[in-house]
């Protein structure tokens, strides 16, 4: 049992409900008073830019807290725990303080800024001269600050299907993005056997810089295009269609299934498909508590080196090397520097797979596609809907968006790479821990799925 844990849980959950307090206002009425204050068509550059700045955030935090995922000391000493322990708390707490800092020094000057800055007035009325986009009878019509006047506003923003379905644009969104984050770092680790460092690198790179340059992107063409809201429509579906065209090729960009021992193969008719005990290894008494695959000489991934039956082991130019393995007895024998004949290597079997760069340029596309998107869909959710609930209209589009895309994406990825789960590692107790095998083919299809 850890101590104090759900003290602990208590703790960082009331920290992000504070964190998500004073972070709306930002997103609902930062949003609004760019809007109100920029010229028509000028809005979407300065809003992708915050998209932009914003989604750089992420990638910052990312960076900063990156050391905390590092393993822990192996150190006997209980002096060299302790000084580990407590170098894990400084890096933890200054990445919160760093970004508490950053915070502060951006919220001072805008308590600088007025209600309305200078020309505000004669945009409001160039607006109010254009074509109405919304419900005329709502043009007018005034709210006061009591909780019925709000549910009365939400009544009559809820009546508007072209919010509502653009909000779930913005959900759906996010769901995939976030979703992505959660699911992509598994699926390269398993489709083209990287190391799972490398792995959450490379995700970081498609969706942060791609998730980026998609907001500015979007929000810069419809502005220099000067498109008006039935045209940015038309963009919407363009971006999405591509997006969704793009995820689809991906679909068939996969590695060839690697042959694994009681997984896809049998022992050679001896064992059972399902089960990594075979008559060649019983006598050995393996245990599935620790993955270290190895690869036999006959092209045959085993689970480790004790189920494929080695009884000898050495090291040569770096690269752990098993000798003498009963379970395989086809493929070359290649002798090393000291004249033993190698019957497996340490590691996954290499699938000769050069698809990499491929998915990499599709992926990234696509996330560009479907964020380049995102812009588009505030500036017709800010031109749909009457002046005086505009900001409630983006309240509202934000708590779709957290209710149906931030917070069920991470958990929707999470059961379903679950689903495509091979082999799991089951303890003594028959408690089943994590995931060691996963079906490439069917997360193929399970990220084409999710992320459509």
């Amino acid at each position: 049992m850890v101590p104090h844990r759900s003290e602990i849980l208590g703790l960082v959950i009331f920290g992000q409900c504070l964190q998500g307090f004073a972070a709306i206002p930002i997103y609902v009425l930062g949003v609004t008073y760019i809007y109100e204050h920029s010229a028509k068509y000028s809005a979407g550059i300065y809003l992708g830019i915050g998209e932009l700045v914003q989604v750089l955030g992420y990638g910052l935090g990312y960076t900063t807290g990156s050391p905390n995922l590092k393993p822990t000391s192996t150190e006997d000493s209980t002096e060299g725990r302790a000084h580990n322990f407590l170098q894990r708390q400084v890096i933890w707490w200054a990445g919160f303080l760093f970004a508490t800092s950053l915070s502060w020094i951006s919220f001072i000057p805008l308590l600088c800024f007025p209600t309305h800055l200078p020309g505000a007035r004669k945009l409001k009325l160039r607006r109010e001269k254009g074509p109405l986009t919304f419900d005329k009878k709502l043009r007018y019509k005034k709210f006061g600050p009591r909780l019925k006047d709000l549910f009365h506003a939400l009544q009559c923003l809820f009546r508007n299907p072209l919010l509502l379905c653009y909000a779930m644009c913005k959900a759906t969104e996010s769901l995939t993005y976030i979703g992505a984050s959660e699911f992509l770092p598994k699926y390269l680790e398993n489709q083209f056997l990287l190391a799972p460092s490398l792995a959450t690198l490379l995700t970081g790179i498609i969706l942060i810089p791609g998730g980026a340059i998609g907001n500015f992107l979007g929000g810069f063409i419809v502005c220099k295009l000067r498109m008006s809201c039935k045209n940015k429509m038309k963009f919407i579906i363009v971006t999405s269609i591509a997006s969704l065209l793009l995820f689809i090729l991906i679909a068939f960009i996969h590695c060839e299934t690697v042959r694994f021992a009681g997984i896809s193969e049998d022992y050679d008719g001896t064992g059972v498909l399902g089960n990594l005990t075979a008559p060649c290894n019983k006598h050995c008494g393996c245990e599935s508590a620790i993955y270290a695959s190895v690869c036999g000489r006959d092209d045959i991934e085993y689970f480790s080196a004790c189920f494929a039956g080695c009884i000898a082991e050495k090291y040569l130019q770096n690269e752990k090397t098993y000798y003498n393995c009963s379970c395989i007895k086809e493929g070359l024998t290649n002798a090393d520097t000291q004249g033993d004949f190698v019957d497996a290597v340490s590691g996954k079997c290499n699938t000769r797979c050069f698809k990499l760069p491929l998915f990499f340029a599709f992926f990234f596309s696509s996330i560009v596609f479907s964020t380049s998107a995102a812009i588009p869909i505030t500036l017709v959710i800010l031109q749909t809907v009457p002046p005086n609930l505009k900001s409630l209209s983006m309240g509202v589009t934000y708590t779709t968006l957290r209710l149906f895309g931030s917070i069920p994406g991470p958990l929707i990825f999470r059961l379903s790479a679950s689903n495509s789960c091979i082999y799991w590692d089951i303890n003594k107790c028959g408690d089943r821990g994590r995931c060691w095998i996963y079906n490439k083919s069917k997360m193929a299809y399970i990220l084409l799925g999710l992320c459509k």
